[in-house]
């Protein structure tokens, strides 16, 4: 009998060892949440996070496996078998079981009314730790018509259709959609040209038709869109967004599917290319004010979420690496136990840890928007924020992903031995959602210069500084943000300099923004050990972006911040 090759046993322990609950195994989460939400308010939700990490583990991931592993990918059904258009979209049982698990969270309920954006981004985070997994995107638009509907919808729209999205019960929920992107416009949306005209039949309705290019989400039961009314004004500000279900009386709305998008990741989520020709809608909220529901409902909440779900991906890839780098033996030692590797999940984990605290601090910024407590500084910094830290975030998400498969070796490149390789190809698609780096770096400047964004922005941050105290961190954070100040204003000065330099500048000032972030969560860690982990991942974060020149191999405490910043998660 052939003995058993060396090594698989240390694989075999690695993949025992890993998470059965997310939320357990991210005690960081639970420390951010206190500090941000209030502890009381942490403890409110811990139960439901409990369970949820729980359920991500042991449900949801082992029902993505199955849909990647064996490449059960959504299908169109145009057609049922005599022949009608049915335009359904056909999955495997498993992305029911998957959906089941998610909706029955309470996600989407979490945050009816506005009042629980923190339990919402926490119960968000521990699902992006599957990646996207055919769910995290329909729950992200789902939660935008939410609030959309909430925020600016009639009393009829309302009474209509938010009991189904509010429903915890996944084959009776109603999920949404949106579909804001035409083939020659992208991300310029002033491009679009799908129309719009009131129906002469049901007042207050209308019929929209054209063609819409990337539509995520094309199974959902309620599309969100974009259209222009008749005679409307060209570019953004003669563009309404309308709803418009799915179906009427069990008929497809006027849609046609014309393909599903084979994509390079999220391959679990049904995207399409779809033609509307004299579809059934109703406005949400003043036609008119289209364009503004679009991105301060739409947009906005699917890019706060967006970064919510970069940084779960992050953490997860942290997990899977970390626990592979304790296990893997070369050289007759744990890989863990090398320098470099050490260095690389040190990088990693910092990471995830710098995009959570950004995130949870502009959760912050939205919660208090939400019970109407905002300061106008609060306002304008979210407003900059939501841009800044998507597009941050999400690049971010793709280097720690890749840095995991590089600490697997050629093993991360294998799509069923670990969850790495859908992780990075998440994280790539993550990118491009809801606006390409160049276009909300392009908002942002136009933010600034019209709505003096930035100079809210550096209250907010030097007053986040005097909440952390007095530090060498602290002052080299302020050295930073004093010499980045001057360049920033002369972008926002002039627009030539800024077409070339702007997206550089957002770079450090996010990076100044996480700092901040960091250095307060340090300042008010409680435990001793947590208060100088968290110290040493400040540091290292401060020293690797922000200290100018700084030379690893010329700082003699750097080896030691790799240790603390680790702390036991290679022991």
């Amino acid at each position: 009998m052939t003995s058993e090759q060396p090594g698989r046993e240390d694989l075999a322990r690695w993949w025992g060892s890993r998470p059965a609950n997310y939320y357990v195994a991210t005690p960081n989460l639970r420390s951010v949440l206190d500090l941000r939400a209030g502890a009381a308010r942490a403890a409110a939700m811990e139960p439901r996070l409990h369970a949820f990490g729980g359920t991500v583990a042991g449900v949801v991931e082992p029902a993505v496996e199955t849909l990647e592993r064996h490449r059960e990918l959504p299908a169109h059904v145009p057609y049922d078998g005599i022949g009608r258009p049915v335009e359904e979209i056909e999955f495997h049982p498993a992305y029911r079981q998957a959906g089941q698990a998610v909706w029955g969270s309470g996600l989407l309920e979490a945050n009816r009314g506005g009042q629980g954006s923190f339990e919402q981004a926490a119960l968000f985070y521990l699902l992006s730790h599957v990646g996207e997994g055919g769910h995290s995107c329909p729950a992200v638009c789902t939660a935008g018509l939410a609030r959309a509907l909430e925020q600016r919808g009639s009393t009829e729209l309302k009474d209509r259709y938010l009991p189904g999205i509010f429903e915890t019960d996944y084959d009776r929920s109603l999920r949404g959609s949106q579909f804001l992107t035409e083939v020659q416009g992208g991300s310029d949306v002033g491009a679009n040209v799908a129309a719009a005209v009131p129906d002469p039949t049901q007042p207050g309705a209308w019929r929209i038709t054209g063609e819409k290019w990337f539509c995520s989400v094309a199974d959902a039961d309620l599309f969100a869109l974009t259209a222009r009314p008749e005679g409307a004004a060209p570019g953004t500000r003669g563009l309404g967004c309308f709803l418009v279900p799915r179906s009427i009386d069990g008929t497809p709305n006027g849609f046609r599917i014309r393909r599903l998008k084979d994509k390079f990741g999220t391959r679990c989520l049904a995207s399409a290319e779809i033609d509307f020709d004299g579809a059934l809608g109703w406005p949400i909220g003043p036609v008119e004010e289209g364009f503004h529901v679009a991105v301060e409902e739409l947009l906005n909440t699917s890019r706060w979420l967006n970064a919510v779900g970069s940084t779960g991906i992050m953490r997860r890839a942290y997990l899977e690496a970390s626990g592979f780098a304790r296990h893997r033996l070369a050289f007759g030692r744990p890989i863990g136990s090398f320098a470099a590797v050490r260095e690389q999940l040190a990088v990693m984990k910092v990471e995830e840890q710098a995009a959570l605290a950004s995130t949870m601090a502009l959760t912050g910024l939205l919660d208090r928007l939400d019970h109407d407590e905002a300061t106008e500084t609060e306002a304008a910094t979210y407003r900059l924020l939501v841009n800044a830290n998507k597009y941050l975030t999400s690049i971010t998400a793709t280097d720690v992903a890749h840095r995991g498969i590089e600490v697997l070796g050629g093993n991360g490149t294998i799509e069923d031995f670990s969850p790495l390789p859908r992780l990075y190809r998440d994280a790539m698609v993550y990118e491009s959602w809801e606006g390409t780096h160049n276009v909300l770096c392009a908002q942002v400047h136009r933010d600034c210069v019209r709505l003096g964004l930035l100079d809210h922005l550096l209250q907010w941050v030097r007053r986040e500084l005097a909440l952390a105290g007095e530090t060498g961190d602290g002052r080299a954070v302020t050295t930073a943000l004093d010499a980045l100040e001057p360049r920033l204003r002369r972008s926002l000065a002039d627009p030539d300099h800024a077409a070339l330099h702007f997206r550089s500048q957002l770079d450090r000032l996010t990076r100044v923004v996480q700092a901040v972030c960091l250095l307060t969560e340090a300042a008010h860690s409680g435990e001793l050990g947590a208060a100088e982990e968290k110290a040493a991942v400040a540091t290292f974060f401060v020293r690797r972006h922000l200290v100018p020149d700084h030379q690893s191999e010329d700082d003699a405490a750097w080896p030691d911040l790799v240790e603390t910043a680790l702390g036991n998660d290679l022991r």
